[in-house]
């Protein structure tokens, strides 16, 4: 029983699972954000070209 528990307190593969999660999660919020800053600077773009082009079409 006790070589079990032993064995159970130096076995790390659990720990490395969640440290990858933690790492896919970081990197997913990373992309969410990044994605929401380029969409946002895109927009901004149109709008510009499409005000531009209403001022020369008059």
């Amino acid at each position: 029983m006790v070589q079990a528990m032993v064995r159970f307190l130096k076995d790390e593969e659990g720990a490395t699972a969640i440290e990858y999660g933690l790492i896919a999660a970081l990197i997913s919020v990373a992309i969410i954000i990044g994605a929401g800053a380029v969409g946002t600077a895109v927009n901004d773009t149109f709008n510009n070209v499409a005000g531009t082009m209403t001022g020369v079409g008059g």
